[in-house]
């Protein structure tokens, strides 16, 4: 919808862990190398670990993508299974027999003989493992016991598992400190620095064939890093909503003040401000109460691109636009989060 308007070639910001989009910091970077290196020498389990939105699927997905074709990787997205469902889901994925599906016998023996099969072949297998903190226990014992398929020389499976702080937690377990012993390799990602940030928004939008200072002033980026507590799925969140609201408003680039509506229709507040005094009304010298950051403002735009801000129009005014925009067909966005000044009145 505003790709045009702000000169790209696609949205920059989309959720998707899409490796083209991948911006390396210090620490993306030697994720990134420490994930190849476990692939190309056949370490047994590796962990990758960073709180919730840091980028690991990505980082992953990345990883992946730069491997030659002789390496296979069965990538398990959902680990919210039981024991019969995750054999099935193995046999499914690595392409065995039905009866591997029912059998966990038939799957073990199936597996050990293609792992062995593309060992001969100089080829190799890897099982990633996202959102392993979610694993159940007999899951993870499961895990340990397939990164134990190996010969005298190497492992035939590497195992990569990723997962939020709280699988290091698991792992600390007593019951779980075998699968620990086993961890080849550990990376993990934190949340971007300021600058980091500024470079993480000026690359997505460069990649998209955008201009970052046309886009967001210096201000707006510091404000969304803030916001955002330098997590990267909630800059795209903020970035994404507030291209949308400057679209609407044809501001360009995206100042401070629509980030920090976006903010709090969004609730997301700085450190140490309640929500509630971020929602109440603001009240400036003259004792006017200001409207609400909340609240929605309709833009009506004609074919010719020429916009009707509801914002400034007296409400008869408004009435009479809505019933032209009947009339004529005319397209409707509504861009949430932008100051309804008539609110006041």
């Amino acid at each position: 919808m505003y790709e045009s308007f702000f000169g790209f070639d696609e949205r920059p910001f989309d959720l998707t862990p899409n490796p083209r989009y991948l911006v390396l910091t210090d620490a993306h970077r030697e994720a990134l190398s420490n994930l190849e290196y476990a692939i190309a020498s056949r370490k047994g389990v590796t962990l990758l670990l960073g709180e919730a939105g840091t980028g690991k699927t990505t980082i992953i997905r990345a990883a992946l993508q730069r491997q030659p074709e002789r390496v296979h990787c069965v990538h398990l997205m959902n680990p919210a299974l039981n024991r019969t469902e995750f054999v099935e889901m193995l046999a499914t994925l690595f392409g065995l027999s039905p009866r591997a599906a029912t059998s966990k016998t038939a799957l073990l023996l199936e597996l050990e003989a293609l792992l062995a099969a593309r060992r001969a072949s100089a080829e190799s297998s890897v099982l990633v493992v996202d959102e392993a903190q979610s694993l159940p226990l007999e899951l993870l014992e499961e895990i340990r016991l397939l990164a134990n398929i190996e010969t005298n020389d190497e492992k035939l499976l590497s195992v990569i598992l990723a997962g939020q702080p709280e699988l290091a937690d698991r792992l600390n377990e007593r019951s779980l400190r075998q699968l620990k012993q086993r961890v080849a390799l550990r990376c993990q990602l934190c949340a971007l620095t300021l600058q980091e940030s500024r470079a993480y928004i000026a690359g997505r939008i460069r990649a998209a064939g955008g201009v970052g200072a046309q886009t967001f002033t210096r201000e707006a980026v510091v404000l969304m890093h803030e916001r955002a507590n330098g997590i990267p799925r909630t800059l795209n969140v903020i970035a994404d909503n507030a291209l949308l609201t400057g679209f609407a408003a044809a501001q360009r680039p995206v100042n401070t003040q629509l980030v920090l509506e976006v903010c709090r229709d969004l609730d997301l507040h700085s450190q140490g401000e309640s929500v509630q005094s971020a929602s109440s009304t603001a009240k400036p010298a003259n004792g006017v109460a200001m409207a609400s950051m909340s609240s929605t403002r309709l833009i009506t735009f004609d074919s010719a691109g020429t916009s009707t801000d509801a914002a400034t129009k007296p409400r008869s005014t408004l009435l009479g636009a809505l019933a032209a925009v009947k009339r004529r067909r005319f397209s409707l966005f509504w861009a949430a989060g932008i100051r309804n000044q008539n609110e006041s009145s």
